[in-house]
C-alpha cells in the first residue's frame, strides 16, 4: 500500500537512527514513529503528519493555522495534531522534523515519569 508522504516520514525516522528507544511502528495501520513503544507521530489520512504534543502547545498550532485538530469519532484529541503537507516539500519536511522532535520529547518525557 502507498502511503502519501511516507517518504518524508522516512526522511524524519532518519533523524531518531541514533535512538535505540525509537522504532519504526504503526498507528491505525498507519506509519509512525514509536519512544520506548509510545507513539509520537505517525502518518494520517490524506498523509498528513500526526503527533502528540502537550495540550497548550497543540493548541498553539491549531490557533495560528499551521495544524488542524485530530477528531476520532465524536472526540476532539487534545494532545494530537495534525499536520497537512505543503506544496513546498522541503519547507513541509522542515516543519514535520521540528514538531516530530517536539513530539518525541514530549512522549519521551511522558514515558519516563512513570
Amino acid at each position: 500500500m502507498d502511503v502519501p508522504n511516507e517518504d518524508l516520514l522516512d526522511r524524519i525516522a532518519d533523524d531518531f537512527r541514533d535512538e535505540a528507544d525509537v522504532v519504526i511502528g504503526t498507528m491505525f495501520r498507519s506509519p509512525g514513529l514509536r519512544v520506548g513503544g509510545k507513539i509520537f507521530a505517525f502518518l494520517g489520512s490524506h498523509g498528513r503528519l500526526i503527533v502528540k504534543l502537550p495540550r497548550d502547545r497543540a493548541r498553539a498550532f491549531v490557533d495560528a493555522g499551521a495544524a488542524g485538530e485530530v477528531v476520532m469519532g465524536k472526540r476532539t484529541m487534545r494532545e494530537w495534531i495534525e499536520f497537512p503537507a505543503g506544496a513546498d516539500r522541503e519547507a513541509t519536511l522542515a516543519l514535520w522534523r521540528d514538531v516530530a522532535e517536539q513530539a518525541h520529547q514530549y512522549v519521551d518525557s511522558l514515558r519516563r515519569a512513570t
